[in-house]
């Protein structure tokens, strides 16, 4: 009697299960239910996406190199008298014009100097004269015997000592002026005074290596900086007249200064298979300072009217590059291209794509081959166009163009992160997409 209540009751236990289990399934099925059916994206709808078309414009080409500011003069203001520091009227970091006073030592030393030279000088003179009245009555007695030749040689000859005294005397006072000058020590030219390194009351020597001060021209100044060495028949087979060079701040975000390229080094060096170049920059704002690191962006030509899309529009799959061009049905194609060219935040397009088709610039982590997608007309896609125009995508939406780099260049990339990360679905990349 137990043993058969036993298989009842586990009869009705088995009969539950089995109607739970089809009761839940038939929920699933029901549309509306909120579950999700079979297939990663089946439930997802379209894609929000955000879009461009391809375009053509002038690209320019540049080389980059880091760089470091060097001063177009660099001057140690040293003593070259010795004696005693009474001024110093300059002011410390400030701009001095040239033959501006910077120093000046106690010229009371140097002056007596000069003036015993010319009262030397004039003692000097004043014999001179008396020796040539002396050699003009000699050679007036000559003929009448009164005196010898040897006697109105002899005087000649003194005459001669006379005037080479009066020219060494003459020397000396040239040699004490110049000593004198160097108690006034002015700027060999303009530019900026550094720390002062001698206070004033020091004796100053001209045999110091410490100098007063050290002058720095920085308006012009110049930027050295080094490029492959494979560049260099770039930049001799470049258009005439001197290239430009960009100056920019290491995180390539603000452009310092326009200038020009003015050299470069004689050979390679070994070492590191690099040249060194040197630009010139006007500077008058004074955005560069000698020992400032930058960027340097030498720009060797332009390629004019190229195809191109926002670089953030190319990804990188198993078979090589690719983008997502959107068909007039809405859905996303993964079409291969061919870059030859990425400047900053515009990639160059020879292969692929023709001028006007519309490229996924943004959201391209959730999509694959033949997805549905959704175009956002509220964000900006950034195209990397030169102009900065805005530029028509397709359908109802219009894309604008953030222009060469900077902080606009990585919002798609931000957009594509987050994308990726909010869908929930495990976000692929644009790699992974290619080979889905």
């Amino acid at each position: 009697m137990r043993k058969t209540t036993l298989t009842v009751v586990a009869s009705v236990a088995a009969a539950s299960l089995l109607a739970a289990c089809s009761h839940s399934s038939s929920d699933d099925a029901k549309p509306g239910s909120g579950k999700k059916g079979k297939g990663k994206f089946a439930s997802d709808g379209p894609i929000p996406v955000t879009v461009i078309k391809a375009s053509r414009q002038d690209v320019p080409v540049y080389l980059n190199g880091l760089g470091s500011v060097v001063a177009f003069n660099t001057a140690t203001i040293l003593a070259q008298v010795s004696g005693q520091l009474i001024s110093v009227p300059f002011k410390e970091g400030d701009e001095v014009a040239k033959d501006a006073l910077l120093a000046q030592i106690d010229p009371r030393p140097f002056q007596a100097s000069l003036d015993q030279a010319v009262a030397k000088k004039a003692q000097d003179e004043a014999t001179l004269a008396s020796a040539r009245l002396d050699l003009k009555r000699y050679q007036d007695l000559l003929p009448d015997g009164y005196v010898t030749g040897q006697q109105v040689d002899q005087q000649a000859a003194t005459v001669k000592q006379d005037e080479a005294l009066v020219q060494a005397d003459q020397a000396s006072i040239e040699s004490a002026r110049v000593q004198l000058s160097f108690t006034r020590i002015t700027a060999p030219f303009a530019g900026v005074a550094g720390i002062r390194q001698v206070d004033v009351g020091n004796l100053v020597s001209s045999g110091s290596s410490t100098g007063i001060v050290v002058l720095t021209q920085i308006k012009p100044i110049s930027v050295t900086f080094t490029l492959p060495e494979q560049v260099l028949p770039q930049i001799r087979n470049a258009d005439a007249g001197p290239l430009t060079v960009l100056a920019v701040t290491r995180d390539n975000q603000t452009e310092l200064a326009h200038g020009a390229l003015t050299a470069f080094d004689s050979q390679i060096d070994a070492t590191t298979g690099t040249i060194k170049l040197k630009a010139t920059f006007d500077n008058q704002d004074k955005k560069l300072w000698p020992g400032q690191f930058v960027n340097a962006r030498l720009l060797v030509r332009t390629e004019k009217q190229v195809l191109t899309v926002p670089s953030p529009a190319v990804q990188l799959g198993p078979n090589g590059s690719y983008v997502y061009k959107v068909q007039p049905d809405q859905t996303a194609q993964m079409q291969p291209v061919t870059v030859s060219l990425t400047e900053g935040n515009v990639s160059v397009i020879d292969q692929g794509l023709n001028d006007g088709d519309t490229v996924v610039v943004d959201g391209q982590s959730r999509l694959q081959q033949g997805s549905k997608v959704q175009i956002n007309s509220g964000h900006d896609g950034g195209s990397g166009g030169a102009s900065g125009s805005p530029m028509p995508a397709s359908g109802d939406a219009t894309a604008s163009s953030s222009g060469g780099g900077g902080g606009d260049a990585a919002q798609p990339r931000h957009h594509r992160h987050r994308d990726g990360g909010s869908s929930g679905q495990g976000g692929s990349s644009g790699a992974s997409g290619g080979s889905q």
